[in-house]
């Protein structure tokens, strides 16, 4: 066991100490603690508290430091939200963006996050644990939507029903209508099964239960309102993990795109953007995930109120759309994922007439190497806004407004 003094916290939400042979990461210790560890090169796991930091607080959960979902509940609110923040100032001081003003942290936890992915492991549900695949399971889970409260017994229910005895991931979403709930990788279940799944979405009041994406009971059909617009979301797919993280997200995103008569929506998902875009604007909106961009035409075409919405599947991470392809639009909003979009950043700067572009980003590190982008093809950076809809999570959202 060694003895350390935790000076600040990394990128990862790890506390990092100095020994003789350099920096140590440990896991659930804070800035300025003075703690015992295990040390093993470069990784430290945290053996006791010695000195704890005044802004140590109570976790709330009872899995907390054997689940590696949450890093970050013992640590006061406050010196989180800062930490958060600063994750962004320093990636954009890295890339001599120094002056871009960064406001300070949105919280959009609200109800807890709507979606979650389960692994069910010899008949329990869970998680890994922090940089492990140790399976944890786990019976509650306080960061989630309370819609989401019986969610490991859900998951246990749906894979017992299916006789399966390896390991199984089940992704839940909470939408508008019940919980839609997805079976990754399961292929053709059979009869018998079928009816044991019916059972338990009888059991639970479960929206939807699909297996690689394939039907096997709809009670109702699940849906997600986009500023009145009714989306039935594909199984499985990509949505905001809080419904007020979407709402924080676009209430930046919509008024900077506001006077454009057309615009652009690039890695568009199912439209959560593009379809409150569409109230004032003509939109373009372009994804490679096509039941995603499936989704957004079929809601497209049953909506009132819209502006023309071209919903288009093409992958912007291979091929982005170039400067002559986005002739006539003159805003755009791009939301990659976690690698960015270098390319089809340089495109957009390119593009002569687009005058705004809004950047969404949940990775600050290429966030701001696209940032350093579109500044040298002559964009300003105005404003950064940090949001949190990954509570006690080292992920950070984040969006930033170019105008040129």
């Amino acid at each position: 066991m060694t003895n350390l003094i935790i000076e600040a916290m990394g990128a990862r939400g790890e506390g990092i100490a100095r020994s003789d042979k350099g920096s140590v990461y440990v896991p659930y210790a804070l800035p300025g603690e003075r703690i015992r560890a295990d040390v093993k090169g470069e990784r430290g796991r945290l053996a006791e508290v010695l000195e704890a930091a005044p802004d140590r607080v109570m976790p709330q959960c009872p899995h907390f430091g054997e689940c590696g979902g949450c890093l970050l509940q013992h640590w006061s609110q406050p010196s989180y939200a800062q930490w958060k923040r600063d994750l962004v100032v320093d990636a954009l001081s890295r890339r001599g963006q120094m002056d871009v003003e960064v406001a300070p942290l949105v919280d959009a936890h609200g109800a807890g996050r709507r979606r979650v992915t389960l692994t069910v492991v010899g008949g329990k549900a869970g998680f890994s644990a922090h940089r492990s695949h140790d399976h944890v399971p786990i019976t509650t889970c306080p960061v989630l939507v309370p819609q989401l409260a019986l969610a490991p017994k859900i998951a246990v229910g749906l894979v017992q029903a299916l006789g399966l005895r390896k390991p199984q991931r089940v992704h839940l979403l909470a939408s508008d209508s019940g919980l839609d709930c997805e079976l990754a990788g399961v292929d053709d279940p059979d009869l018998d099964a079928r009816v044991r799944i019916a059972d338990v979405a009888e059991e639970f009041g479960l929206a939807r239960v699909t297996a690689s994406g394939e039907m096997l009971i709809e009670r109702t059909r699940p849906v997600l309102s986009v500023d009145g617009t009714l989306v039935t979301p594909p199984p499985g797919g990509f949505a905001q993990a809080t419904a007020a993280g979407e709402d924080a997200l676009a209430a930046i995103v919509i008024p900077a795109l506001a006077g454009h008569s057309v615009v652009a929506d690039l890695f568009c998902g199912w439209g959560a953007f593009g379809l409150r875009l569409a109230r004032a604007s003509r939109v373009l909106a372009v994804d490679s995930d096509r039941p995603a961009i499936a989704a957004l035409d079929a809601a497209t075409r049953s909506a009132t109120g819209l502006k023309p919405l071209i919903a288009r599947a093409h992958d912007l991470m291979r091929d982005p759309l170039t400067a002559p392809e986005l002739k006539g639009i003159t805003g755009a909003v791009f939301d990659p994922p976690r690698a960015g979009a270098a390319a089809q950043a340089a495109e957009l700067a390119a593009a002569g007439a687009i005058r705004t572009v809004v950047a969404v980003s949940c990775d600050a590190a290429t966030f701001a190497r696209d940032a350093s982008v579109l500044v040298k093809g002559g964009f300003t950076l105005g404003r950064v806004v940090p949001v949190d809809q990954f509570r006690y999570a080292a992920h950070v959202e984040m969006v930033g407004i170019f105008k040129r």
